[in-house]
C-alpha cells in the first residue's frame, strides 16, 4: 500500500528533495511491518536503520514489549469515545524514557518507579478489548457484517489496474483496487436493488436495526489447554449434532444456522507478561538497566496473561431454535470436559454457581448483623424509657 500511494502520488522526487531516500523509505516500511525478509544467520535484521539505532524500531510499532505510541494513540481515542477511563500516563512515560545498551543494543528503558505505570497500560489494553473491540455484540456484529460481504463477494467488482474488475476478496492483490474498498461498500450492499444480493442485503438490515444472533452462551478452554481457530469452522457441525431429534423432541438445526468464535484475550504477547521484556534504571544507576520481577511490584498483579472464549451464536430469532442451540452447546461443552469448562450465558450458566451450604449462610448473617453499626433511634429510645 505504502509503495503504491508513493507510486500513485509521484511522491519520489518530492522525497528527494528534502533527503528522504531509499533506505528512508525501507525504514517507514519497517516500521510499520518490522523486518521485512528475516534470515537465520542474520544478527540485525533491520535495513532501514544499523543496529546502533535499534531503539528507533520501539517508536512506532514496538515488537519487543508492546509500548508504543500507536498504543497510546487509540487508548486515548476510543477511552474518550467510550466512556472508559485511561489511566496510564504517557507523558509521564516518555519523561522518563532513557535510551540504554542492553546486551549490545540500545533500548528505551524507564524508571522502576514506573513499573506499575506500565501494569496500568497494558490493564487498560485488557479492558478495551473485553468491554469493547472483543464484547459480544461487537463480535457478532463482525460476524454478520463478513457473512454479508461473502455474501456478495461473488456479485460485486471493483476497478482495479488496467481497468479490471476485481472481486471484493481479490483486492489486497490489487492495490488500486484495494485504495477504492472504503466503508462505502456497506452502503453499497444495503442500498443495492439486484436480487442476487437480497440475502446479503437482509443481514445488513438486521445489522442495522440491531436484530442481531442470539449468543446461547460461551465457555472457556480448560488450563493449559490451547484452542487454535482452525477449529471452530468445524465445531457448528459437532454442535447441532450432539444431540438426536429423539433427544430434542424436535428438529435439529442445520450447522448453517450455528455461528462459533473464539476470541483471545491477553496483554499483547500470548501468555507472556510483556513487562518482562522491559528494561528498567534506577535514579542512582541511570546507565544500567534491569528487569522488575512482577512480585516486587505488587501482589496483586495478574498470575495468568492469556484468555480465550468460546462463544456460540444462533442465527435464528425464535425461541424454540434457541432453546435447542443452548442445549446443544451444553451438551457439546459436557461432551469435551477433558478441553472445555462448564458453559455460561443464558439458562446455561447455573451450573457454574457453587450454592453455599446452611451453615455458611448462617455465618454470613451473622457477620453481617454484628458488622452493623448501632442504630441511632435505639439509643435514642433507650434513654426516653430511663
Amino acid at each position: 500500500m505504502f509503495d503504491h500511494l508513493i507510486e500513485q502520488n509521484d511522491l519520489k522526487n518530492v522525497f528527494l528533495e528534502y533527503n528522504v531516500g531509499e533506505r528512508d523509505l525501507i525504514f517507514i516500511k519497517e516500521q510499520i511491518a518490522g523486518p521485512l525478509a528475516v534470515s537465520r544467520d542474520q544478527a540485525w535484521p533491520y535495513k532501514g536503520r544499523d543496529q546502533e539505532k535499534s531503539f528507533l524500531y520501539e517508536v512506532v510499532a514496538n515488537k519487543r514489549n508492546g509500548i508504543d505510541v500507536d498504543k497510546w494513540d487509540y487508548f486515548a481515542r476510543d477511552c474518550h469515545h467510550l466512556g472508559i477511563s485511561n489511566k496510564f500516563d504517557h507523558m509521564r512515560f516518555m519523561k522518563f524514557a532513557r535510551v540504554i545498551n542492553v546486551d549490545g543494543r540500545r533500548q528505551i528503558c524507564t524508571r522502576d518507579k514506573e513499573c506499575s505505570n506500565l501494569y496500568d497500560m497494558f490493564h487498560t489494553r485488557s479492558s478495551l478489548h473485553r468491554r469493547a473491540y472483543q464484547h459480544k455484540a461487537n463480535k457478532c456484529v463482525e460476524i454478520m457484517i463478513v457473512e454479508a460481504l461473502l455474501k456478495a463477494d461473488k456479485y460485486i467488482r471493483i476497478p482495479g489496474k488496467d481497468g479490471a474488475q476485481v472481486k471484493l476478496s481479490e483486492t489486497p492483490e490489487d492495490m488500486h483496487a484495494y485504495t477504492k474498498l472504503t466503508d462505502h461498500i456497506f452502503q453499497q450492499v444495503l442500498y443495492s436493488q439486484e436480487p442476487e444480493l437480497e440475502e446479503a442485503r437482509t443481514i445488513l438490515r438486521d445489522v442495522e436495526s440491531r436484530r442481531l444472533y442470539r449468543c446461547v452462551g460461551q465457555t472457556r478452554p480448560q488450563q493449559g489447554c490451547l484452542i487454535s481457530q482452525d477449529e471452530a469452522p468445524s465445531w457448528s457441525e459437532e454442535i447441532v449434532t450432539s444431540l438426536t431429534e429423539e433427544e430434542l423432541g424436535a428438529p435439529q438445526l442445520s450447522p448453517g444456522d450455528i455461528a462459533v468464535s473464539v476470541v483471545d484475550m491477553d496483554y499483547g504477547m500470548g501468555d507472556k507478561n510483556p513487562i518482562d521484556h522491559v528494561r528498567f534504571y534506577d535514579k542512582s544507576k541511570m546507565d544500567n538497566a534491569c528487569r522488575v520481577r512482577k512480585e516486587e511490584v505488587s501482589q496483586m498483579l495478574p498470575e495468568t496473561f492469556a484468555e480465550q472464549h468460546i462463544r456460540v451464536y444462533c442465527k435464528k430469532r425464535d425461541q424454540l431454535s434457541i432453546d435447542i442451540a443452548e442445549r446443544c452447546f451444553i451438551q457439546w461443552c459436557g461432551d469435551r470436559q477433558d478441553r472445555l469448562k462448564k458453559p455460561k450465558g443464558g439458562k446455561s450458566s447455573a451450573p457454574e454457581l457453587t450454592p453455599l451450604k446452611k451453615d455458611e449462610i448462617e455465618k454470613e448473617d451473622e457477620a453481617s448483623t454484628s458488622a452493623q453499626p448501632p442504630n441511632r433511634h435505639d439509643s435514642v429510645r433507650s434513654r426516653l424509657s430511663l
